[in-house]
């Protein structure tokens, strides 16, 4: 079975030259066109994404690996407190008796 109504798929349309871009102006060097401002104001903008930012690449990998990242962020928070106590403790003052 063939399909023999016109492709409307957005690559389609992309590579279809626009009809409003074919017609070119009559008018004179300084009169505006209103079919080129038509036609600019009608293309749709290609909308390209920025990659991910670090913050939430990372969010997404501590979500994939849950047990792993708990057990670490656990450690840390151990040692950390451990590496506060110490220095609190060599950094006591003496006091005299």
């Amino acid at each position: 079975m063939t399909d023999t109504s016109p492709d409307t798929s957005p690559e389609a349309q992309a590579a279809a030259p626009n009809s409003a871009l074919a017609e070119t102006p009559s008018g004179a060097p300084g009169q505006s066109s209103e079919p080129r401002a038509a036609a600019t104001q009608t293309t749709t903008p290609q909308t390209t994404e920025p990659p991910p930012s670090f913050v939430k690449l990372a969010m997404r990998n501590m979500v994939r690996k849950g047990r792993q990242s708990l057990l670490h962020f656990g450690l840390t928070s151990v040692g950390f407190i451990g590496f506060i106590l110490l220095v609190a403790w060599f950094g006591r003052p003496t006091l005299p008796q």
